[in-house]
């Protein structure tokens, strides 16, 4: 059961990341690239959680808050720097 779980989860991590990294490349905006950008970070912060949960260790804590704050960092300074381009046009 465990296997097909983590063979299961394997493919959907997969999928969501190859679509997110489709709208990264072909994204017609810099808000496009944003949101896809961060959608491939919180996949790869589910992919490690997920991969901690099914192997049952906290060993990766560390590396999902540093994910997740990078995340929120990158995203956030990215949208400021979008708007601040907006009014400056």
């Amino acid at each position: 059961m465990i296997t097909f779980l983590a063979a299961t989860l394997t493919i959907l991590f997969s999928v969501t990341a190859l679509l997110a990294l489709i709208r990264l490349y072909r994204g017609p905006s810099l808000i496009d690239r944003v949101v896809a950008a961060d959608m491939l970070l919180a996949t790869m912060v589910g992919a490690v959680g997920a991969e901690a949960a099914v192997n049952r260790h906290a060993t990766t804590l560390p590396v999902l808050v540093a994910l997740s704050m990078l995340g929120f960092v990158g995203s956030v300074s990215l949208v400021r720097f979008a708007v601040r381009e907006d009014g400056e046009a």
